[in-house]
């Protein structure tokens, strides 16, 4: 089944406990973000302190909720420049209460090698995020199948992975 935007929308403010990403493209072409990549490219910056949206107010809320949102984003060096834009929203993301996490795989074998990009939500729904070669998002389908493999990679991913405050330690994002 394909979701369109209100079912879509409706899986983030309907989740009990945890709705978690993989990541694995080194850029997302996503509309909404083209004049804000080009402003950065220019040189422009957010101060991450003073950064507010209503994606970070709906991060609060799910933490005072009780409820996990996190990710692990897959990443070799040298960074795209979209991963370095992208990198400077995570830190108030990270500090609103979402739990990013980076995986580096370079120079080093890949446990998710083949894995595309998926949300599970409370660890018994998988939607498989299926996008062009440019990172253009084709469509969002639930995946009808056993959940297993999905848990399985969500491990692995965690465990592979470093907190996003201590993968940037040094690096200049």
């Amino acid at each position: 089944m394909l979701l369109e935007s209100e079912a879509w929308q409706a899986k983030f403010r309907d989740f009990q406990s945890e709705a978690w990403r993989l990541e694995t493209l080194p850029a997302y072409k996503v509309p909404q973000e083209e004049e804000g990549i080009r402003a950065y490219l220019a040189g422009e910056r957010i101060d991450p302190h003073a950064y507010v949206n209503e994606y970070t107010e709906d991060l609060k809320r799910v933490r005072r909720e009780g409820k996990s949102k996190g990710r692990v984003h897959i990443v070799t060096r040298p960074l795209s420049a979209y991963l370095r834009y992208e990198f400077m929203y995570y830190r108030p993301h990270v500090w609103a209460g979402e739990d990013i996490r980076i995986m580096d795989v370079t120079g080093r074998e890949h446990p998710l090698a083949g894995v595309r990009d998926f949300w599970m939500f409370d660890k018994k729904e998988v939607v498989l995020m299926h996008y062009q070669a440019d990172g253009t998002q084709i469509s969002r389908e639930v995946h009808e199948g056993d959940v297993t493999p999905y848990l399985e990679y969500q491990r692995i991913a965690l465990a592979e992975s470093v907190p996003f405050e201590e993968y940037v330690k040094g690096l200049d994002v």
